[in-house]
């Protein structure tokens, strides 16, 4: 958890810069559109120029502009210029995706935000805390060294990340009940927001789901067993990125399983892959290895190849543990 020294060095921080680009991660979900848009709407309460980014050409989930300022997030794989820039819910620089290099190399100062336990830290300030829910939550507990009042869209922009990142409050600490408690205060509609980001899906997207859940394998690997899901390319194209995601809700409690791992292709020989602790694995570090990250039962990672070669891959480190 931030020290009370990093929360006001992270307020600071924006004292001096008077134009702000606070970037996301790429293919974003709703904590980092939520924490973004949080942040945006707090730099120009405090008199700030702030843009939200995401450093991919493609455009992410239209759900996510349900959120407030989300609509007006850019993505691009041109760097923005700032007097400095805040970095929010990446688990490492290379999430920042086409800004990695130029953010790693920038002499404007850097206040990174995040929750995910393999961050190693890379900016100017880190407010990191690995046992945040989300990295709204630290948003949230950050507004207490600032000189911001909470409004409706602020709250909105919060709970998005909160309610999303906990599966609908069924994880996290005593905290994340009064965080929402909080925000409930400010009228915002909790329904609707689990319709638009949580529950809404196509036709298709049921499909989807259904044809992967019926080729659901659990496999024995070394001394644990893994539930595998596996969405093909053909099967995802065309589909919201929220409702692929989805699929990571359906190997959390998979019975006699100790890790699923969903296997999902959004380009020919090429996955992300999303790992889950059923058991007590840590998933992290697992997802460390395979050259990503996360937290400590929820991970993922990308990579190329067929969905055998990286199959294999997968359970030859996890034969390892």
């Amino acid at each position: 958890m931030p020290s009370v020294s990093e929360y006001r060095a992270a307020a600071t921080l924006l004292e001096k810069p008077s134009a702000f680009a606070v970037i996301g991660h790429i293919r974003p979900d709703a904590d980092a559109i939520g924490s973004v848009t949080a942040v945006v709407q707090i730099l120009e309460k405090l008199g700030k120029t702030a843009q939200g980014w995401i450093g991919q050409p493609e455009t992410f989930a239209p759900n996510l502009t349900t959120i407030p300022g989300g609509e007006k997030v850019l993505v691009s794989t041109e760097f923005p210029l700032a007097d400095a820039y805040i970095v929010c819910d990446c688990g490492s620089i290379d999430r920042t995706g086409a800004f990695a290099e130029d953010l790693a190399v920038t002499d404007a100062p850097v206040l990174l935000i995040d929750h995910h336990d393999s961050n190693p830290g890379f900016g100017t300030v880190n407010l990191l805390d690995f046992a945040a829910e989300s990295t709204t939550t630290i948003v949230w507990q950050w507004l207490e060294y600032l000189d911001v009042d909470l409004d409706q869209p602020l709250a909105q922009s919060l709970y998005s990340g909160l309610v999303t990142d906990t599966g609908s409050f069924r994880w996290g600490r005593p905290l994340m009940h009064d965080m929402a408690a909080q925000l409930l205060t400010f009228g915002i509609n909790t329904r609707e927001i689990a319709a638009d980001l949580i529950d809404n899906t196509s036709i298709e997207g049921l499909r989807m789901v259904g044809q992967a859940l019926a080729a659901i394998e659990v496999r024995q690997v070394g001394r644990l067993k893994l539930a595998v899901l596996h969405a093909k390319n053909e099967a995802v194209q065309g589909l919201e990125t929220s409702e692929v995601e989805s699929l990571v809700d359906f190997v959390r409690g998979v019975h006699g399983a100790d890790v699923g791992a969903v296997f999902k292709g959004y380009h020919p020989n090429w996955y992300a892959v999303s790992l889950r602790a059923i058991t007590d694995v840590n998933v992290s570090a697992l997802a460390t290895k395979m050259g990503g990250g996360g937290h400590l039962r929820a991970a993922g990672y990308t990579t190329a190849g067929s969905f055998a070669d990286n199959l294999a891959a997968l359970e030859a480190e996890i034969e390892k543990l």
